[in-house]
């Protein structure tokens, strides 16, 4: 099994369920943002930035049956949720990671809408632009999502906290 495999199933185990498919893409584009050593690679997308990488890993490892998949129907789409199993919780146990401890930010985004996560990561997608040109391009490229002043602010603040 690969490395980048193994690091998806640590995060599993530390986050024990993560509910919404773009839930998991933010809550890992975040943590490679915080310098925890997922290597997974990004682009900007329609919901913020998106792995393909990420998708083909976990749909391995849900193959395999490390991570278990549920769909659940809502209104008008399904909702996903992911755990590890038994047999990933065994697995993780022969394989031991070196990766930082990062349960405290993944708790924090656990009590995080995805869209307040879609926020975030986007505007960590643009850190490398001035504060003011990162928040322009937010409303630029999410116009739809209609993000307040207040939202902003507090994904900042977020980001910080999560940094730090």
């Amino acid at each position: 099994m690969l490395t980048n495999h193994a690091k998806l199933m640590q995060f599993f185990s530390v986050a024990n369920e993560v509910t919404g498919r773009k839930k998991l893409q933010k809550m890992i584009y975040i943590l490679q943002k915080c310098n925890i050593p997922f290597e997974e690679k990004y682009a900007f997308h329609f919901y913020g930035p998106y792995s393909e990488e990420l998708t083909l890993r976990v749909e391995e490892l849900c193959n395999l049956g490390f991570i278990k998949e549920s769909k659940e129907e809502k209104s008008n789409y399904y909702q996903y949720h992911y755990t590890i199993t038994e047999d990933g919780a065994a697995f993780l146990e022969q394989f031991k990671m070196d990766m930082p401890d990062f349960s405290a930010q993944v708790k924090a985004m656990q009590e995080k809408s995805s869209r307040f996560l879609e926020l975030v990561a986007t505007l960590l997608y643009f850190d490398d632009l001035p504060l003011e040109e990162s928040i322009a391009k937010v409303y630029t490229v999410k116009p739809k999502q209609k993000y307040t002043d207040e939202e902003i602010q507090e994904a900042l603040a977020f980001i910080n906290d999560i940094r730090h």
